[in-house]
């Protein structure tokens, strides 16, 4: 950790592995010591839920407010309309206000078990920036908003360039998205007195842009900060897995799932991944990620409750645990495992199965499953690819135990 560091906030950020660029680190690390930070990161409304992808920008909040100063969530209703295209390959499809609001309204549930919102100096606030974004009127604000933005700085961004140099799209209305971006954050000032905007590393030029843009005309410092996005130790993205995104609300995700996904990170990730996205003591993690052989298991079980309990409470994380212990080490049917149900005159082939439940993308995926070895029901293997499941395979109670691999599992049911 940088030794120079004295504020909390930057002390915790760096310990925790969130800090990677900052404007101006001593600058900020003064203004921390001596008052409240107000800071934000915006977050478009495409689906109903966030997945994990945004869960490091989610901790950084989080951060802010454990350490004395202000977060603001920014949905963004305006800039959803729009579409951030610095990592598209095309246009965003786009969505009726009606389907942004319901999303927005969705996702505050999701903050709701990250941070306390209300109306005190440190609590954390939800804006919506098609509160300002809706109400441009074009002209006024091409002069006093695109008089500070250069085109030949704004194709100098990489999604630019990479979009021209594979002469793909690029919409006009993709282009303002940058500008709008900058300009919610002089909005925020105006109206919150915010003066540092948070975000992945990929967001840092529209950071800066937003920093110069707010420096020319709020007249006062303003600063920005950034986190590495996250991949796994070998590499993949975090948020996505062969089945689908890691959603973060439990009617796209069960708890269970979202418990298992944590439960199977990396060994080499375990340390780095309770520092982000748990609240555990530092010293308290450092003697979990020295474990080794099968002891790391354990560290992934707490791993897996900690962030399971922050994001659907600790009754759901116990449930998931109980699930997984009876599944796992006691070869049962754990309470929140998925369930296939199908009805008793039918026979449903064992590769539809494995597509509705999410342990395939496909059938022709499925089929490779069974002819590699990979199935199994109530333990004894499936071969065939023409598999089906009857009622007559399953036990006295009407469920049988499907598993895929040795990490996947779910119970089929006659109903």
């Amino acid at each position: 950790m940088n030794a120079s560091i004295k504020s909390d906030f930057l002390r915790v950020m760096t310990e925790r592995g969130h800090l990677n660029q900052c404007t101006d680190l001593e600058a900020l690390d003064a203004l921390a010591q001596k008052s409240i930070i107000t800071g934000y990161i915006g977050f478009d409304a495409t689906a109903d839920s966030l997945h994990i992808g945004s869960l490091a920008a989610i901790m950084m909040l989080r951060r802010m407010q454990q350490t004395g100063h202000r977060p603001i969530v920014l949905m963004g209703g305006g800039t959803t309309k729009v579409g951030d295209p610095s990592d598209k390959t095309g246009l965003r499809q786009m969505m009726t206000n009606e389907k942004i609001d319901a999303n927005i309204a969705s996702i505050k549930t999701i903050f709701d078990n990250f941070l306390t919102f209300g109306s005190g100096p440190r609590e954390a606030v939800m804006v919506n920036n098609a509160d300002w974004l809706d109400k441009l009127e074009y002209i006024p604000f091409l002069r006093e908003i695109g008089q500070h933005f250069t085109i030949n700085r704004m194709i100098a961004f990489d999604f630019v360039k990479r979009r021209l140099e594979q002469e793909l799209p690029l919409t006009f209305l993709e282009f303002n998205y940058m500008i709008m971006q900058g300009y919610d954050f002089l909005e925020l000032f105006r109206r919150h007195k915010c003066t540092l905007q948070m975000g992945g590393s990929d967001q840092w030029g529209n950071i800066v842009n937003g920093v110069e843009l707010g420096r020319r005309i709020g007249g006062t410092d303003f600063f920005g900060l950034t986190t590495n996005l996250i991949t796994t130790s070998s590499g993949l993205k975090m948020g996505k897995t062969v089945s689908g995104a890691v959603w973060m609300k439990a009617d796209r995700l069960s708890p269970y799932d979202y418990w298992q996904f944590w439960r199977n990170t990396e060994d080499a990730d375990v340390g780095r991944f309770l520092r982000l996205f748990t609240d555990m003591p530092i010293d308290e993690i450092a003697k979990l990620e020295k474990l080794g052989g099968a002891e790391i298991n354990e560290a992934k079980k707490i791993l897996a409750f900690e962030t399971t309990k922050m994001c659907h409470g600790e009754d759901a994380a116990k449930n998931a645990a109980e699930t997984a212990r009876a599944t796992f080490e006691g070869g049962g049917k754990g309470a929140d495992l998925p369930v296939y149900e199908f009805a008793k005159s039918s026979s449903p082939a064992m590769v539809d199965v494995l597509v509705s439940l999410g342990f395939s993308s496909s059938k022709g995926e499925a089929k490779r499953l069974i002819e590699q070895g990979g199935l199994r029901l109530n333990d004894k293997p499936v071969t065939s690819i023409t598999a089906t499941v009857s009622a007559n395979d399953l036990d006295g109670d009407g469920t049988a135990r499907l598993s895929a691999g040795k990490k996947r599992h779910a119970v089929v049911k006659c109903v």
